[in-house]
Formats: C-alpha cells, sequence, structure tokens
C-alpha cells in the first residue's frame, strides 16, 4: 500500500518511518493534491504492507509525531495530511481518522486528500537522519520522535 504523509519536516518524517517494520520504502521530498491544496509541501510518501502494519497504526504515528491538532503559520509548507492513491484508501483513512480522534484533546486537523503528484527531493537530503545523526537539527527534533515512537509502538518498531 502506499500512502503520502504530510505535517512536518520530511527530514523527521522519513527518519521516523524508516524505523517500521512493514515499511518497504520511504521516499522524502514535496506532494501535491487537488484544489485548494495544488501546491506542493513538504511529505513522504510511505510503501507499507497493511498485513504486518496496519494502515490506523500508520497514522497513529503519523499524528503523533506532527502538529495534527493546530493551526499554524506554516501549514503552507507542512500541510497536515494524508495523501492516498485510491478511493477505498481514503475511505480507510477517514474512518482511522475518526477511531483516533479521541487519542487527541483537540479536534484533528489532518486532511485526507487525493495524492496528484510527488518529487523527491535532492539527493543530498535523502536520508538526512542516517548521514547526519549528530547535527543538532535531529538531536533536537528527530530524535524524541523516534524515541517516542518506540516507546509508544515497540511492537512495530525495527
Amino acid at each position: 500500500m502506499t500512502l503520502g504523509l504530510g505535517g512536518g519536516c520530511h527530514w523527521c518524517t522519513e527518519a521516523v518511518f524508516a524505523r517500521l517494520k512493514g515499511v518497504s520504502a520511504v521516499s522524502q521530498g514535496w506532494i501535491s493534491s487537488v484544489a485548494p491544496n495544488e501546491a506542493f509541501s513538504e511529505a513522504i510518501e510511505v510503501q507499507f504492507d497493511p498485513e504486518i502494519i496496519p494502515l490506523e497504526v500508520i497514522i497513529h504515528i503519523h499524528l503523533r509525531t506532527h502538529s495534527s491538532a493546530s493551526e499554524h503559520a506554516m501549514r503552507h509548507k507542512y500541510r497536515s495530511a494524508i495523501y492516498t492513491v485510491r478511493e477505498s484508501d481514503a475511505l480507510a483513512a477517514e474512518a482511522s481518522l475518526a477511531a483516533l480522534q479521541p487519542h487527541f484533546p483537540q479536534p484533528l486537523i489532518t486532511q485526507v486528500l487525493p495524492l496528484v503528484a510527488f518529487r523527491l527531493n535532492s539527493e543530498e537530503y535523502l536520508d538526512y537522519y542516517l548521514k547526519n545523526p549528530e547535527k543538532p537539527f535531529c538531536k533536537t527534533y528527530i530524535d524524541p520522535k523516534i524515541r517516542q515512537i518506540t516507546h509508544d509502538f515497540s511492537p512495530y518498531c525495527s
């Protein structure tokens, strides 16, 4: 199954989802949808086996690792969204969002949108965390997210 996930820095998102069992590929870059969300924003495209890691778990991790319940000035760059390829995936993602809402004190703003286009980031920024784990950005932003998912979703972490 293929999904696009946007909401925060694509370096962070790539690092988080690359550590999950059942995820076969994570591509980091920019994604666009239909109007009014046709402008590209930072995101990943993730391929995973829903028999190993269910869609709802993928979505729960996504919601927990970015500001999924807050509007902010950078939403044009960091659109909180789940991008789907098939209508059946969109319906399943909507159902997962509804089921997960009780886990969050504020209303989720994450949208389910069609995946229209994806552009891969420049080679120098791919696998950013793997190439730069000691950089301050990684220590400050990515390490805490990895610790969080490793603790909260340990059965699904490699």
